[in-house]
């Protein structure tokens, strides 16, 4: 039996591991751990990356999401609106700054927030959007930012998945008001723990950002406004910028092996029973390869994890059923392509280090499964 994990990281590491331990001793022998140069390098590199002015590190991606709101004024009373087909932090941020999530259904093709969907959402109290590129995707940006500037709305890209992803050339993180960027580990620009990154091309926003990432000192031990502790460490950066000159290779061989699993499907004849990603309107970097299956999904994953193949259901619970956001008052069918999405969707391994031979075996345990 093949071993295929959803994500091997191990195997990504031996290709930069000489250089990772050098950058690591420098930085234990100096001692200095949180912000400093590195963090300032990583910053101006990925503000370059992404096509923006500024970049600031932060703790996390959800930390990116919630001091983004912050600094957009975001709080209680005002509306923003978001997709219920997400990770939780997208909505645990807005609830947590005291605003109220206000969902938009998603497209079936791409999984992302239905731009047409959000003009009939919006109300004198909607302050922010919040479009997720989903699995490494671009959401249709135009349309949404036509809309947000028309209405005054502030636009919060998260693109906790989606760091090199673009948009008719644009980058992820270049078009909102602000992006948002998670280096989570298993992300496809991952550090040795949490971190993340907000960008802008705001002056402005800049200033805020730095401001309340350090308990909203300025200068330092004068408060005017209330912040976090929202610091990206050095170690982490400097492992994020050795990194970062490999990711495009990285990205150019998710998608190498993303053509790969359509040839593999098509030529096995699988087309009707399974439903391949689809890439629309720019480049896509397969965060994930998401697939849709329209019956017996669980029962799927379960036949490949005993044949040694490793998967993931991105997201079972969409946010509007989670109970946690009973209050929202939302109920089942409310959003029926995020439900069916939920019920549906499953990630099959992707990562730049996989072999033709463990695609080859993925998809022959996939036609297993539908032939029995």
């Amino acid at each position: 039996m093949m071993k295929v994990p959803l994500l091997d990281l191990k195997a990504q590491y031996q290709t930069i591991r000489d250089e990772v331990l050098s950058v690591t001793k420098d930085i234990f022998e100096a001692q200095l751990f949180i912000l400093g140069k590195h963090v300032d390098k990583l910053e101006e590199e990925i503000a370059a990356y992404c096509q923006v002015k500024f970049a600031v590190g932060v703790s996390s991606g959800t930390d990116a999401l919630l001091i983004s709101l912050m600094a957009a004024g975001i709080g209680p009373g005002d509306e923003v609106i978001t997709s219920p087909y997400t990770f939780f932090a997208t909505v645990g941020s807005i609830v947590r700054v005291g605003a109220r999530p206000v969902f938009v259904d998603i497209e079936e093709d791409t999984y992302n927030i239905d731009p047409q969907a959000i003009r009939d959402k919006i109300t004198s109290r909607t302050r922010a959007i919040i479009p997720v590129h989903l699995y490494g995707q671009c959401c249709d940006m135009e349309p949404i930012m036509e809309l947000a500037r028309a209405h005054d709305i502030v636009v919060i890209e998260d693109a906790a998945q989606a760091i090199g992803a673009e948009y008719k050339d644009r980058r992820a993180g270049c078009m909102g008001d602000m992006g948002c960027f998670s280096f989570f580990p298993s992300k496809n620009l991952g550090a040795f723990g949490d971190g993340g990154m907000v960008t802008t091309s705001s002056d402005a926003l800049s200033e805020k950002l730095k401001i309340l990432r350090v308990h909203g000192s300025h200068p330092k031990y004068y408060h005017k406004v209330i912040g976090g502790n929202f610091r990206l460490d050095a170690l982490q950066a400097a492992i994020i910028l050795v990194k970062l000159p490999y990711l495009d290779g990285w990205t150019a061989g998710r998608q190498a092996n993303a053509q790969n699993y359509r040839e593999l499907f098509k030529a096995e004849g699988l087309d009707d029973f399974i439903k391949l990603p689809v890439e629309k309107n720019g480049r896509h970097i397969y965060n994930q390869f998401v697939i849709s299956v329209q019956s017996q999904r669980d029962e799927l994953r379960q036949f490949l994890s005993e044949a040694g193949i490793g998967t993931e259901v991105y997201y079972p619970v969409p946010m509007h059923q989670q109970p946690c956001f009973a209050d929202l008052n939302a109920k089942q069918g409310d959003f029926p392509v995020a439900e069916t999405a939920a019920m549906e969707t499953l990630a099959l391994p992707i990562y730049a280090e996989l072999s033709d031979e463990q695609q080859a075996y993925v998809v022959q345990k996939i036609k297993e499964f539908c032939s029995s």
